[in-house]
């Protein structure tokens, strides 16, 4: 039998939906953590089901850091005016306008990412595998290559950064996460990040 307060408490963890807390639980026979990844496991596979949907409405999210020598604007899209005026999604902007503004990424996702950036990257990257140590095969060359390039992209990609937070999820998880909760796709479109004296 699930008790209220173990549904009340779900609810306090991951902010879902009262019936969806209960299911968790009921598929979990009350294992609160397990009904925890239960929840991120299914809502995710509900924000997968919405990606492709409209975002016309949204808002353009401000961050000055404090000093006001590093400001931040960024635009996240979502399907109605009525959720981009929630807390919760006025709280998302706001989380990312604050990741953009510590982890200064380049851009949005890996789809940006010059071919010639990459080549460059691929290059540096084959370097130094090579001049690291004993000699290697070409196919651990290959694999030392790919890794470094996947971190370029976790480091310089917004999207795949880990979150400033929580480094053990992603900005996408983020994302998806409101997705689930809030009900509607949510993409971030563009942002751009100040420095003062920085060269644009």
């Amino acid at each position: 039998m699930i008790k209220a307060e173990q549904v009340k408490e779900l609810r306090e963890r991951t902010g879902s939906g009262m019936m969806e807390c209960k299911k968790a639980l009921t598929e979990t026979d009350g294992d609160l953590e397990k009904a925890i990844i239960y929840l991120r496991e299914h809502g995710l596979a509900a924000a997968a089901k919405k990606a492709g949907r409209a975002t016309g409405e949204g808002k353009v999210e401000a961050y000055i850091h404090p000093g006001s020598k590093l400001g931040v604007m960024v635009e996240v899209n979502c399907e109605t005016d009525f959720v981009a005026r929630t807390d919760e999604y006025q709280s998302l902007c706001h989380e990312i306008a604050m990741q953009i503004a510590a982890s200064d990424p380049s851009y949005l996702d890996r789809s940006q990412v010059p071919e010639s950036v990459v080549e460059q990257e691929k290059e540096i990257a084959r370097t130094q595998a090579v001049s690291e140590g004993k000699p290697k095969p070409e196919k651990v060359i290959e694999k030392i290559v790919e890794g470094r390039l996947e971190k370029f992209y976790q480091t310089n990609c917004l999207l795949e950064q880990p979150y400033i937070r929580d480094p053990q999820r992603s900005v996408t998880d983020l994302l998806k996460e409101a997705i689930s909760k809030l009900g509607e796709n949510i993409v971030v479109s563009r942002f751009v990040r100040f420095r003062l004296g920085e060269e644009a």
